[in-house]
């Protein structure tokens, strides 16, 4: 056996429990894991809690979370971000920021100076250090600090932004690249033809609950009846305007008995005359998020963008469907993959999503059957985890 010698950090944007983000879940899960496995690990993040203010919250230093290391940098957020508005109205006009233009609009964000300088004193105490999404200024600045024991997990949308040139050097020119998914890995191909660096679909590690109490779930908040789960962030990037638009059509026009649940962060900002039909749930602990999703009658994923999709895999370890919009070509993939799932193309195909579950309840459960095992076979964490070590072991050294 290769010896795990050598440091392993990981530089998420944020990092805590009560953080809400897929990419910071999996770094988090993957630093815990291998720490669990003998590596020295470190957490190099900000100070932040919520990505959408980015305020210091947390007290900058030098703590210990279980195995893991964590140090904290506090972020500097001073810029009014008219250079992000600006590049936002060129992409939305198809025109293509120049290269100033574009290291503008990255820096006119939360930025973290310290873990930077950081990044730059000691990246050589480190055998590799991993960090991602590829959007977050953290994520830019680990990548030119220290290309050459950086591994990306970008995290990657099919967005304009990713074409943006500002990125290049660094899916080009990092140590290695981890993907979640052949979709994402298809999609850096298209972004970086002549990518140099080094990668591997890895997936992201997901453990099966001890137990879902559905019932448990229901009598807590009060609900009866078929209902369809939303858990995430209630965004417009992540598909939630629409969902609620194409929910009011299936319950106000076509008159169907479904109701809509949704957990999560952010603004739900739901319509008055939808208010009877939907629960907000707002942020769950663990155990009652699990609970939800078992207790469902389907589970939506609005999203286009999408590198994984942690709730599609919660929703089928709970035996539950989902349905997933097509436009997101790696929950079409994980669907295609395990038949465990609907998928629907525009708003006219999701009304009639609903109402098959709002009709026929019982077939959309069926549906479910083989997630559970598309999920333990693909992305159990000992499996994942076999998968980041040969790259470790293969791509840095001590």
């Amino acid at each position: 056996m290769t010896a795990r010698t050598g440091t392993i950090a990981f530089v998420p944007p944020r990092f805590g429990a009560e953080v809400v983000g897929g990419a910071e879940a999996v770094l988090a899960e993957v630093a815990a894991g291998l720490a669990g496995r003998g590596w020295q690990v470190e957490i190099l993040t900000t100070c932040a809690r919520d990505h959408y203010t980015w305020a210091n919250h947390y007290p900058p230093g030098v703590e210990r979370n279980d195995d893991v290391t964590v140090r904290r940098f506090p972020t500097v957020v001073d810029t009014p971000g008219e250079n992000r508005w600006r590049v936002h109205q060129l992409i939305s006009a198809r025109r293509r920021p120049t290269i100033t233009e574009q290291q503008l609009w990255l820096n006119d964000t939360f930025r973290c100076p310290r873990l930077f300088e950081h990044l730059l004193d000691h990246a050589s105490d480190y055998r590799a250090i991993v960090t991602g999404p590829y959007l977050a200024w953290t994520t830019f600045a680990t990548a030119t600090a220290a290309p050459d024991r950086t591994i990306l997990m970008p995290c990657l949308h099919d967005e304009p932004e990713v074409f943006l040139d500002v990125y290049e050097p660094m899916l080009s020119g990092a140590r290695g690249i981890w993907f979640l998914s052949d979709p994402e890995r298809d999609l850096a191909q298209r972004v970086v033809p002549s990518r140099t660096a080094r990668t591997e679909v890895v997936g992201a590690p997901i453990v099966p609950p001890p137990r879902h109490d559905p019932d448990r779930f229901r009598t807590r908040h009060g609900i009866d009846g078929p209902f369809v789960l939303y858990a995430g962030r209630r965004e417009a990037g992540k598909g939630w305007g629409r969902l609620l638009d194409a929910f009011g059509t299936a319950v106000r026009r076509e008159g169907l008995h479904l109701h809509l649940v949704t957990a999560g962060v952010g603004d739900a900002s739901i319509p008055e005359d939808l208010a009877p039909f939907v629960t907000d749930l707002g942020f769950l602990d663990e155990d009652d998020r699990n609970d939800a999703f078992a207790a469902a009658t389907a589970c939506i994923q609005p999203s286009a963008l999408e590198s994984f999709s942690r709730v599609v895999m919660e929703s089928w370890l709970a035996g539950t469907t989902v349905i997933a919009n097509a436009g997101s070509a790696v929950v079409s993939w994980h669907v295609e993959r395990s038949g465990a799932g609907l998928t629907y193309r525009n708003d006219e195909e999701l009304v009639e999503c609903f109402r098959l579950v709002a009709e026929k309840p019982d077939l959309v459960g069926s549906l479910a059957a083989p997630g559970r095992d598309y999920v333990i076979d693909h992305y159990l964490p000992e499996r994942v985890f076999d998968a980041m070590e040969a790259t470790l072991f293969d791509w840095t050294t001590p």
